[in-house]
């Protein structure tokens, strides 16, 4: 299937825009869809779930510069730690603004592309 088609099968016993838009419910789905059969041989379920799992690698690596940024920005008196709150809420928001998306898109049957993780994704998936 092409980047351009919509999802319109069934993977298992799902829809595959279902079990794509699963996929992004936690990375334990993702993980669960890559090694199970029928699932994994699925292109545009593969898609999702490598993607969630990239998706995941980013936020650890987000929460992890955060944690070492209020670190430093805590011993700003009084608006070290504002800094630090207002931050992690923006990176928080925008992280649930994409996984929102993600998912709306998976239901919809498309592959949408996250900048850093999704051409990975999409090769790991074709192959």
């Amino acid at each position: 299937m092409g980047a351009g088609q919509p999802a319109r099968g069934h993977v298992g016993v799902l829809p595959e825009s279902v079990a794509g838009a699963l996929a992004y419910c936690t990375f334990i789905p993702a993980i669960i869809f890559l090694l199970l059969e029928p699932y994994r041989r699925n292109r545009f379920l593969r898609f999702h779930s490598l993607q969630c799992v990239g998706l995941f690698l980013v936020v650890i690596v987000a929460v992890a510069v955060l944690r070492i940024a209020s670190i430093g920005l805590a011993m700003v008196p009084s608006f070290g730690p504002l800094l630090v709150l207002l931050a992690a809420m923006l990176v928080g928001l925008g992280l649930f603004v994409i996984w929102l998306v993600l998912v709306v898109k998976a239901l919809q049957g498309e592959r949408f592309k996250l900048p850093l993780v999704g051409g990975y994704a999409e090769r790991r998936a074709a192959d």
